[in-house]
């Protein structure tokens, strides 16, 4: 009997890496349209869709690279209003998408300061991904495919455009970023506990970079709560 408990006990289904993932950029840019399409496979009209207020949350499970991937993505408001509310978010995040909307190139002249953001509250190790979004609407382009890949080329960061309408490139913008992320073992594997004699020595001060994992913790109290904690 104990035998057959070990061996149970042995094919035991590995912990999901916990990744958490922020949609950010302006308003009306198809942020909340891509998070629906990916988690939910829907889309809603814009005349039937509603500004996000604060931050939306949602869990979505994934499999990459053989590995079980619990994401934990967070859709914040684009905008100006909330950018308070939401800075407090970046906290943990692993993976950034910044999203633009191809007919629109305001949103896209907007990403620079998007960029200036990221530089305040993450560090340099976290994977962006640049998506732009709306390329259904390729009759009212007014950003091209090759002047969306040179900035994120300058920006050292990945590229995708998207329809969260027609669901084209969506799920190979989180399958892009989720995977870069797994490539990068220091987002996403428990750091060593340092003996407690140096972290007093040094004031018990949290030396954890911004951005750097505390996911682990977080994620587990994003699971226990439910949902957002906003």
């Amino acid at each position: 009997m104990a035998s057959t408990s070990t061996a149970a006990g042995s094919s035991k289904p590995s912990t999901p890496v916990n990744v958490k993932l922020l949609l950010i950029g302006n308003s009306s840019v198809g942020k909340s349209s891509l998070l629906l399409r990916f988690s939910d496979e829907q889309w809603l009209p814009e005349d039937e869709s509603s500004a996000t207020i604060g931050v939306d949350f949602r869990v979505h499970k994934m499999d990459v690279k053989g590995k079980k991937v619990k994401l934990s993505i967070w859709d914040t408001a684009g905008q100006e209003r909330f950018r308070t509310i939401t800075s407090s978010y970046y906290r943990g995040a692993q993976g950034i998408i910044l999203v633009y909307d191809v007919s629109n190139r305001e949103t896209f002249d907007a990403l620079p300061r998007w960029f200036s953001e990221l530089e305040t509250y993450v560090s340099d190790a976290v994977v962006k991904i640049i998506v732009g979004n709306k390329v259904d609407k390729e009759f009212s382009r007014q950003v091209s495919f090759t002047e969306g890949q040179q900035f994120a080329t300058r920006m050292n960061c990945l590229f995708i455009e998207a329809s969260a309408k027609t669901a084209v490139g969506v799920r190979d913008a989180f399958q892009e970023v989720v995977t870069k992320i797994l490539d990068t073992p220091e987002l996403w594997q428990p750091v060593t506990q340092k003996p407690k004699s140096s972290s007093s020595s040094a004031g018990g001060q949290n030396q954890t970079m911004p951005g750097s994992v505390n996911l682990h913790d977080e994620g587990g109290a994003e699971e226990a709560g439910g949902g957002c904690m906003c």
